[in-house]
C-alpha cells in the first residue's frame, strides 16, 4: 500500500522535479580548440581581454545603452554564457542572469574580467563621452565574433536614440550577422601534423614599465587611399607594409640598426573563415610569424620589407594554415591527454604558452574594414580595437578601419614611446598623413 504524501512533501517533490528539468534544459557547449588556453593563463597581470569600440557623433546616453544591451544580449547565444569548470575541461553554460550593467569608463582598459562581479558574464560594456566600449575575454570569441555583437548593439542603441531610425529599421538582427556556433577547428581538422609554430626565442622589447595598473593606448589615423598608393609603390599589401613598419621601428629604436643574435618576430593572427568557408562566431584563427633576423649591418627599409613580405606570403596558404591548427586539435584528441584532470592540463598549457609567447617579439593583428549599414553611417565616426599585454610582449599593434580611415592602435605598458614615434614618422616620410591621439599615458 502506497504511503500517502503530506502537502509539504508533495510541494518539495514538485520543486525537485522542476529543478531537475530546468537543469536538463540549460544549454551548454564545449570551448573551441583555441579557447581552452585562455582560462589556464588569464589573471590580473595577463587578462586576455581585448577591446573593440565604436565612436559616435553624439554623447552616449547610458540608460539607452543599457536598454540596448538588455535587448541584444538574449539574441546572442555566444555572449549569453558563463564558464564552468569540469573535471577534465572548462565548458560554457547558458547564463540566465540579467545582462551586465553598463558603466562609465573610469579605469584603464582591458582589465581582467571577474565573472563573479559581472553576473558571471565574460564581457563588459562601458562608455566614455562619444564612445561605446566592448571588452571581451578571448575565451568567448575572436575579433570577428565581437564585431558582430558590438555592431548589433550599436544599431539597437541608435534605434532607441533616434526614433526615426526605429520606425524604418527592424529590431531584428542584420542579415549579415552570423549566429553560427560551430567549432570550425574540429570541422576542418584533417589529420595530425607536426607543429608549424616557431619555438626559438625571439628578441624581446624591454624597458621601464608604467606604474602598476597603467595601460597606454595610442591611435594613428591614416587615409586609406594614401596608404594604398604607398603600398602599391612598394608592391605589398597593407598588412605586409604595416607589419614591416612595426618591425623596422623595433630594429631602429631597440637594436639601433645593429645585428642581433635573436630575430625580430611579429605574430600575426590570421582569420581562417575566408580560407575554410566558415561563418562561426567562435574563435577561428591561426598565428603566423613575420620574421626578420638582422645578421648584418645596416639593412634598408626596402630590404626589411622584402624579407617580411616573403616570410608572410610563405605561410599564407590554406594547406599551411590547416597544419597549424590541426596540430593543436590533434593534441586535444589524444585520449590520454583528454583523461588528464583539468589542474594538470592547466599546468601543461601554461608551459606550452610560455614557450610560444617568448618566440615572438610582439603581435600585430588586423581586424579589417568594418562595414556599417547605410542608415546608421551618419552616426558612426570610427571603430577602433586593441589588445591587452601578454607574457614578454609589453607593446602590441592592432589595425582596424572604417570607411576611408584606417587606425593603427598601439597598446603598451612601457614608458618609452620611441617605437611608436618611429612608426608614425616612417609613415609620414612615405607620404601618409597621420593624425594621432592617445589616452595620455606617456604621450609626448
Amino acid at each position: 500500500m502506497r504511503k500517502k504524501s503530506i502537502p509539504g512533501e508533495e510541494l518539495q517533490e514538485v520543486q525537485h522535479k522542476k529543478k531537475k528539468k530546468a537543469q536538463k534544459d540549460i544549454r551548454w557547449e564545449r570551448l573551441d580548440n583555441t579557447a581552452h588556453l585562455f582560462p589556464a593563463i588569464a589573471g590580473e597581470n595577463m587578462s586576455n581581454v581585448y577591446r573593440i569600440c565604436v565612436t559616435l557623433t553624439e554623447l552616449i546616453d547610458p540608460e539607452l545603452l543599457q536598454q540596448a544591451v538588455d535587448m541584444v544580449l538574449p539574441k546572442f547565444d555566444g555572449f549569453n554564457l558563463r564558464m564552468r569548470k569540469g573535471v577534465f575541461w572548462y565548458y560554457f553554460e547558458e547564463n540566465g542572469k540579467p545582462a551586465p550593467r553598463v558603466a562609465e569608463e573610469t579605469n584603464f582598459p582591458c582589465r581582467y574580467i571577474h565573472a563573479n562581479k559581472n553576473n558571471n558574464y565574460l564581457f563588459r560594456v562601458t562608455y566614455y563621452k562619444y564612445r561605446i566600449n566592448l571588452e571581451v575575454f578571448h575565451v568567448l570569441t575572436d575579433g570577428m565574433g565581437a564585431i558582430n555583437f558590438l555592431r548589433e548593439l550599436t544599431y539597437q542603441y541608435l534605434r532607441l536614440r533616434h526614433p526615426e531610425l526605429g520606425n524604418t529599421m527592424s529590431d531584428s538582427l542584420a542579415t549579415h550577422t552570423s549566429m553560427n556556433r560551430e567549432d570550425s577547428f574540429l570541422k576542418n581538422y584533417k589529420q595530425a601534423a607536426k607543429s608549424g609554430y616557431k619555438k626559438q626565442k625571439a628578441y624581446l622589447i624591454k624597458g621601464e614599465k608604467l606604474r602598476q595598473g597603467e595601460f597606454g593606448v595610442m591611435h594613428g589615423y591614416l587615409n586609406i587611399p594614401q596608404l594604398k598608393a604607398v603600398c602599391k609603390q612598394y608592391g605589398v599589401s597593407i598588412n605586409e607594409y604595416l607589419v614591416t613598419v612595426f618591425a623596422w621601428s623595433v630594429y631602429q629604436e631597440c637594436l639601433k640598426g645593429m645585428p642581433s643574435k635573436l630575430p625580430i618576430r611579429v605574430a600575426v593572427p590570421v582569420n581562417l573563415r575566408p580560407y575554410f568557408g566558415s561563418i562561426t562566431t567562435k574563435n577561428f584563427f591561426a598565428m603566423v610569424s613575420a620574421e626578420f633576423h638582422p645578421t648584418e649591418d645596416a639593412y634598408t627599409f626596402e630590404e626589411v620589407l622584402q624579407i617580411i613580405r616573403d616570410s608572410l606570403r610563405s605561410q599564407m596558404d590554406k594547406e599551411h594554415l590547416e597544419k597549424l591548427f590541426s596540430y593543436n586539435v590533434s593534441n586535444e584528441k589524444i585520449w590520454i591527454a583528454r583523461a588528464v584532470p583539468l589542474p594538470l592540463k592547466n599546468i601543461a598549457m601554461k608551459h606550452v604558452y610560455t614557450a610560444s609567447a617568448l618566440a615572438n617579439t610582439s603581435t600585430v593583428t588586423n581586424i579589417g574594414n568594418i562595414p556599417i549599414e547605410e542608415p546608421y553611417r551618419p552616426y558612426v565616426e570610427m571603430i577602433l580595437a586593441f589588445l591587452a599585454m601578454s607574457k614578454g610582449q609589453d607593446i602590441k599593434g592592432t589595425v582596424c578601419s572604417y570607411g576611408e580611415t584606417l587606425a593603427f592602435s598601439f597598446s603598451y605598458t612601457l614608458k618609452d614611446v620611441s617605437i611608436q614615434r618611429c612608426f608614425f614618422r616612417k609613415l609620414a616620410v612615405d607620404g601618409i598623413a597621420v593624425e594621432i591621439d592617445s589616452n595620455g599615458v606617456n604621450y609626448e
